[in-house]
Order: C-alpha cells, then sequence, then structure tokens
C-alpha cells in the first residue's frame, strides 16, 4: 500500500496524470491523509538515500514511450493522404536531479534519460501518380503550394485543386490558392493549361501564376490539419528547382513498413518500462516496510 502512495507522490512531482487529493478526498478517503503524509517523509528519506530514481527514470520513459506512440499511430493513419508528411519524435536528455550533487556513477546514470522534446516534419517527397485530372497538381522538387485559410496562410503539397463557385482555384477542403502575389486565382473559362512554372492559362489567356515557396535549411513546418503546414514568414522563401506536374498528385511520404516496426518497437519499449515500474513498486513497498519504523 505505502509504495503505491510513494508512487503516486513521486510521479506527481513528475507531472504525470495521477489521482489528485482533492479526488480522494470526495471520494470519502480522507482517513488516508495521515498515511499520506507518512508516505510524505518516508519518500523524503527515499530521496536522500537517492533510492528512487530509477522509478523517475522509467515513468519519463514510460511517459515518452507512449507520447511517441500517438505520434506514429497519427502517421500511420495518414498513410494514404495525398501531400501528408510523416512527423519524426524527437527526444531529449533530462536529468531528473538536476541542481543536486549525484554521487554514484550508477545513480547518475539512471537519472539521465530521455523524455519527448516533440516532432519535426519530414521534408522528403512522396511518389507522384497520375490521376488525369486537369486541376489535380503536383510538385516535382521541395515546394509547397500557398494557400489562404480564414486565419493565416499555409502550405501544402496536395494539389487536389478544384473550382468554386465564385470560379476561384480552391482546395478541396475549400481555401483559396493563391498567386504569386498573393491574390486568389481566378480561373478563366476553357481547357485549363498549367505549365511546370505555375503559369496558369486557358484558351490562350493567362489567369495567373500559382505562388511555389520553399523553407530556410533548418526550418520545419508545422502541421495545420489536411496536409497543410505553417511556418514563420521570414522562414518562407519562393521555390527554386521546384515544377508543377499537371493531372498528377503526390502520395504521402510515408514509408508504411518502416512506420508500423517504428510502431512495434515503441509498444515493446513501452512494455518493457511498465514491467520495470512494477519491480521498482514492489522495491518501494520492501523498503516501506523495512525503513518505516526509522521515520
Amino acid at each position: 500500500m505505502l509504495g503505491k502512495i510513494f508512487l503516486n507522490r513521486s510521479t506527481n512531482n513528475f507531472f504525470l496524470s495521477i489521482p489528485s487529493l482533492k479526488t480522494l478526498l470526495s471520494a470519502g478517503l480522507r482517513n488516508i491523509l495521515p498515511v499520506f503524509a507518512l508516505a510524505g517523509r518516508v519518500l523524503l528519506f527515499l530521496r536522500r538515500k537517492k533510492l528512487d530514481s530509477g522509478f523517475y527514470a522509467a515513468c519519463a520513459g514510460l511517459r515518452a514511450q507512449s507520447q511517441a506512440l500517438e505520434l506514429i499511430a497519427s502517421t500511420v493513419a495518414n498513410i494514404s493522404t495525398t501531400g501528408y508528411r510523416a512527423q519524426q519524435p524527437m527526444f531529449r536528455s533530462l536529468l531528473a536531479n538536476a541542481g543536486h550533487q549525484i554521487s554514484d556513477p550508477l545513480n547518475q546514470a539512471i537519472n539521465d534519460f530521455g523524455v519527448l522534446e516533440g516532432s519535426r516534419t519530414d521534408l522528403s517527397t512522396g511518389n507522384l501518380e497520375r490521376t488525369g485530372n486537369s486541376l489535380d497538381l503536383a510538385i516535382e522538387g521541395k515546394g509547397f503550394f500557398a494557400i489562404q485559410t480564414p486565419g493565416q496562410t499555409l502550405y501544402t503539397r496536395d494539389g487536389n485543386f478544384q473550382i468554386s463557385p465564385k470560379g476561384q482555384l480552391t482546395t478541396a477542403g475549400g481555401d483559396l490558392v493563391l498567386a504569386e502575389d498573393g491574390t486568389p486565382i481566378t480561373m478563366p473559362s476553357g481547357e485549363i493549361s498549367i505549365s511546370p512554372d505555375g503559369t496558369i492559362s486557358a484558351s490562350g489567356a493567362v489567369a495567373g501564376k500559382l505562388k511555389i515557396v520553399d523553407f530556410v535549411p533548418g526550418t520545419f513546418p508545422i502541421p495545420a490539419g489536411n496536409s497543410s503546414y505553417s511556418a514563420p514568414a521570414n522562414e518562407v522563401r519562393p521555390a527554386s528547382d521546384s515544377s508543377v506536374r499537371q493531372g498528377m498528385l503526390e502520395s504521402s511520404n510515408v514509408n508504411s513498413v518502416k512506420a508500423v516496426v517504428d510502431m512495434i518497437a515503441v509498444q515493446r519499449h513501452a512494455e518493457m518500462l511498465e514491467r520495470a515500474m512494477s519491480v521498482f513498486e514492489s522495491n518501494l513497498d520492501h523498503i516501506a516496510a523495512n525503513d518505516l519504523p526509522k521515520v
């Protein structure tokens, strides 16, 4: 019992979700308060002995693997989404006892562990697939189409475009596709022809030129939904070495085999950390029983 209380207390201090004291009180468990206070004193004793560092590492590792699993699952779900860019998890090192001197080399190694810092967008290209639709566009190269949403300008590789009732070129979701000068493109009547540089014409009349951009090196655009991405304006520039391909769409750049293998690996890591936490829980129960009279 005390071991589980220690787990809850230490987990709470590590910003994981656990039943709060308010929840315990509302459940009619007010008689646990003296035990909770005693558990805190024992936990303080354990911290002074530096015996709980492995538990913190297991907690953080399990949390990071759970978040990574959600990220990979989202990537797998978008394998067939046009123009989708895979998301790659990013980890960073965290020292649990930062600010305190750790003399035990083993304890130092256990305390230095990884947490999920976030994700970054994989900018590698997908496969171009021919559709025969004159309004389906793909980009060969690193460029992105610029589109106008109600709140901001976003960027996409999904060229499944259509003409709105107002005669404007839009995405499948109804967002305006932007011209080189940043204005919406009004499509003329007639057979549509789009050249590799993005110039749109119909029956010899030029309607405008698509705005194709890419990002400065080191920029990783942030997913904004519907295969669209956002980036700071100062990190966006006109695309070079990019060509528009009419009558084609770009598939997702997700490697389905690698994504499934990564998901299985993360699941196994999470299971291993869960077993480690069970071992630490048993160990804390044993320490509580032996060290409680010394508190």
